[in-house]
């Protein structure tokens, strides 16, 4: 009962940390002047990938470095899938310039690159090394996109009388509660699919993934409704590099992590596919039906992961 109790407290603390967060960040955009999408795919991204990469360092010093690989692999898969999907069922989104140009194909790039390294059967800390370089690459053109295109602060809506500090406060309080929400998630959920029998490897990559996910899917999903729909794909777009590049780069820099091709290949073609499938029309919009898409597949990929699961 306590994993159940502890489960239901971390979606309390995802749902109001998503909620303070969006305020923060939005209100941050609007007094730097800088795009919302390009903190999205920063500052929130960094924040809601906080708890794959407690669990990527944590796993990785206690020598199952497997565990941060299917995590981040996983909640790839989830943030596309069910996040971005569920975000599109509710509202079309048009996707920003930045996002299309800057962090989408790196989006793309990640599984291949992760599926080239990982083809030898081992994840190398010279891997681990590889991953980082790529990812303060990627990082070095974001800030610097931030610093080129410091905006007027138009799109931070009904936030752009927000005071710093406030913001600061806002964005401050809502980091916390998403961190602890990913935790709590993951314990609850962990004892809950341990309890059933859950091989490994497959609570790693679908009910962990799930749980890490969370503040990306109250942060989405919440700033859709407060109509900054920028932050939204922002955040799951780098939220994904962060996941794939730096946590995966962390785990195997640690230590090296062995690699099972046959799941771990599933997931990053699966990957794959669904991040291909969110390049958006000439216009830049993502309807509803390319979110309906992306949830369907999201279910075909637990189902097949419980089918590896059920004959581990």
């Amino acid at each position: 009962m306590n994993d159940y109790l502890i489960l239901l407290l971390g979606l309390l603390c995802a749902g109001g940390g998503g909620e303070l967060f969006i305020k923060g960040a939005v209100g941050a955009a609007t007094w730097a002047r800088i795009p919302a999408g390009i903190v999205g795919a920063t500052i929130a991204a960094f924040a809601t990938s906080s708890p794959e990469l407690s669990v990527s360092i944590s796993s990785a010093l206690a020598g199952t470095p497997g565990v941060a690989l299917g995590d981040a692999i996983g909640s790839n898969v989830t943030n596309i899938g069910a996040v971005l999907g569920m975000a599109l069922l509710i509202s079309r989104t048009w996707a920003p310039r930045e996002s299309l140009t800057r962090d989408l194909p790196v989006a793309l790039l990640v599984p291949i690159v992760l599926l080239l390294l990982a083809i030898d059967g081992t994840l190398s800390r010279v891997d681990g090394l590889v991953l980082l370089a790529l990812f303060v690459v990627w990082f070095t053109a974001s800030v610097l996109a931030a610093l080129r295109f410091r905006a007027s602060g138009e799109e931070a809506g009904d936030l752009a009388g927000a005071k710093p500090g406030m913001a600061v406060v806002y964005g401050i309080s809502g980091l916390v509660l998403l961190v602890l929400a990913g935790r709590f998630i993951v314990e609850g959920a962990v004892g809950i699919a341990t309890a059933y029998g859950m091989a490994p490897y497959v609570i790693g990559a679908t009910v962990v993934a799930l749980g890490t996910s969370v503040p990306e899917l109250a942060t989405t999903i919440i700033a859709k409704l407060r109509g900054h729909q920028e932050v939204a794909l922002g955040t799951i777009l780098g939220s994904n590099i962060f996941n794939g590049l730096l946590i995966v780069g962390v785990a195997s820099t640690i230590h090296p992590i062995p690699v099972a091709l046959t799941g771990v290949s599933a997931g990053l073609l699966t990957g794959l596919v669904l991040t291909a499938l969110i390049v958006p029309s000439a216009g830049g919009l993502l309807k509803r039906r390319r979110g309906g898409l992306l949830v369907a597949l999201y279910a075909v990929y637990i189902a097949m992961m419980l089918q590896m699961g059920s004959g581990h």
